[in-house]
């Protein structure tokens, strides 16, 4: 049946992810943070909910300047408006003056290319960064795209069934990304559950 088709192929592609990849940018995320760096989450479409959703728990539990230019619809569709698409993220990465000690994590199925354009503004905005030193991050899809190209740390999610990259690719960028800010380098904190769970009882003693 479809579903179990789904479950295994997420459970192959989740099986494939590099996780020296996943060490790896937990580590480079912990020095952004250290170094009083800000970090700048950025996706469109599914990967907007993501940058939302992640910006809360890497302030929260992670204690992270963080921001998610999408969140502030005024701001993104003035800046759509007046400056066009492409350059959403990397002008409101300007008047947020981005410097060499911030970062940028990225979430994007394709990662970004400039030839055919594709997700631009993440483009520019990545191309910005680079420009500043800042450190580059993201959770993509495929071969990474322009992303994986540029970026210091990466992890890709692969492809297993190429008729379901999308949903499988958003799906687990959540459990990475989840990952991240769980990881004992990063993580200053613990959720409202973990903190309410019951601590378990000390075995007894032969």
């Amino acid at each position: 049946m479809f579903t179990d088709h789904f479950f295994d192929v997420a459970a192959r592609a989740l099986a494939a992810i590099d996780r020296q990849a996943v060490e790896d940018m937990a580590v480079k995320l912990a020095a952004v943070r250290d170094g009083g760096g800000r970090l700048f989450l950025l996706g469109v479409g599914g990967s907007a909910g993501h940058a939302s959703h992640a910006t809360n728990d890497f302030r929260k539990i992670c204690g992270f300047e963080a921001y998610c230019p999408t969140d502030n619809v005024s701001e993104l569709t003035a800046r759509i408006n007046d400056e066009g698409w492409e350059g959403t993220f990397s002008t409101w990465l300007e008047s947020s003056r981005l410097r060499a000690e911030d970062g940028l994590l990225i979430f994007s199925v394709g990662g970004g290319s400039l030839e055919p354009p594709v997700s631009a503004n993440l483009v520019r905005a990545m191309q910005l960064a680079k420009q500043r030193g800042a450190t580059v991050t993201g959770i993509v899809g495929r071969n990474g795209g322009f992303t994986a190209q540029i970026a210091d740390a990466v992890v890709v999610v692969p492809t297993v069934d190429p008729q379901l990259i999308t949903p499988i690719v958003e799906g687990l960028a959540a459990v990475v990304w989840h990952g991240l800010v769980s990881h004992p380098a990063l993580a200053q904190s613990k959720g409202h559950w973990e903190q309410i769970a019951p601590v378990p009882a000390p075995a007894a003693a032969e």
